[in-house]
């Protein structure tokens, strides 16, 4: 099978954002942008990307694998998981349907939290119309709603906006972007959730920064931060 032909600059740069790779596992940070799974509008995903860049790499002449076991919103930048058997896309995506990946994100946010740290446990309803979680009001019963929970942290502030940290404890869809602005603190750039302009990468400012979990086959603890976009000027 024959995978396009990367330019130097674009080899260059895919290489660079390598955060651990082995036999069985390519970890990647991502970029706001681009997509972990084929959509409708047929852009190139980041295993395409990575395809080409280990057929290349590798001097490989069939067919590269790299399995999804999770995904990351487009908008979102950071930590993203392929898997490179097989085996190894079988048993991360039980890790993760399992809670036995820990996730931790950064977001800009345009209020501070108040209180400072607290633990966020709601209801959620997806909109497949609109894309769009909402929360469910207490007492109410709504079909498809299901809990969503997290713990977040104020840990720095620049000089428009706040940084918080957040520990995903389940995941659902857009669950820190629905619940962080039901507490008032939406996320910079994040129109879809009540911010008031949107950022110059047409991004959101939500990183997938740090992930900690025994390697499925290896049983190795594995600990990867990613670096933060450059857009994240003084944070």
């Amino acid at each position: 099978m024959e995978y396009r032909k990367l330019t130097n600059s674009e080899y260059t740069e895919l290489s660079s954002r390598i955060l651990y790779e082995d036999n069985h596992l390519l970890i990647v940070n991502k970029n706001v942008g681009e997509i972990v799974q084929g959509d409708k509008t047929g852009d190139e995903t980041i295993s395409d990307k990575y395809k080409a860049f280990i057929a290349e790499r590798d001097n490989k002449p069939g067919k590269v694998f790299l399995g999804i076991p999770h995904r990351l919103d487009r908008p979102v930048s950071g930590i993203t998981i392929l898997a490179k058997t097989s085996k190894a896309l079988e048993r991360m995506t039980a890790l993760f349907r399992d809670g036995n990946v820990h996730k931790t994100y950064w977001a800009l946010v345009y209020s501070e939290p108040n209180p400072k740290t607290g633990e966020l446990d709601n209801f959620i309803v997806r909109n497949e119309k609109l894309n769009k979680s909402f929360i469910v009001p207490k007492g109410k019963d709504v079909k498809g709603a299901k809990q969503a929970k997290l713990i977040y942290s104020l840990i720095g502030h620049t000089d428009r906006y706040f940084l918080v940290e957040i520990q995903l404890l389940t995941g659902r869809h857009h669950q820190i972007r629905c619940q962080l602005s039901g507490i008032g603190c939406t996320i910079k750039g994040d129109l879809k959730y009540g911010a008031s302009r949107s950022n110059p990468d047409g991004g959101i400012s939500l990183h997938a920064r740090k992930i900690n979990f025994i390697h499925p086959i290896k049983k190795e603890e594995i600990n990867i931060t990613a670096p933060l976009p450059s857009s994240w000027k003084g944070v």
